[in-house]
């Protein structure tokens, strides 16, 4: 038996489905744009900012084929999105 890490990452399969409706989007937008603001992925997804927030983690770890940083917080959380 191989040993593994005592804390499992998330995949997109064991993904909430709020978690999988937010990297969904994000991978749709992410060729048209670069940046996006928690209050209008929540606004798109009928989801509010703090939900968008708390679920980030999540999907940025469980997120392949693009990249995640936090990226500012002048007029609310900015993600940066790469390809």
């Amino acid at each position: 038996m191989s040993s593994s890490a005592s804390k499992t990452e998330p995949t997109p399969s064991t993904l909430s489905e709020k978690q999988s409706r937010i990297l969904a989007y994000l991978r749709q937008h992410v060729a048209e744009q670069t940046y996006f603001k928690s209050r209008l992925i929540a606004d798109d997804l009928d989801l509010s900012p703090k939900e968008v927030g708390s679920n980030m983690a999540a999907v940025r770890q469980a997120a392949t084929g693009i990249q995640i940083e936090k990226w500012g917080y002048s007029t609310g959380t900015t993600w940066k999105i790469t390809a």
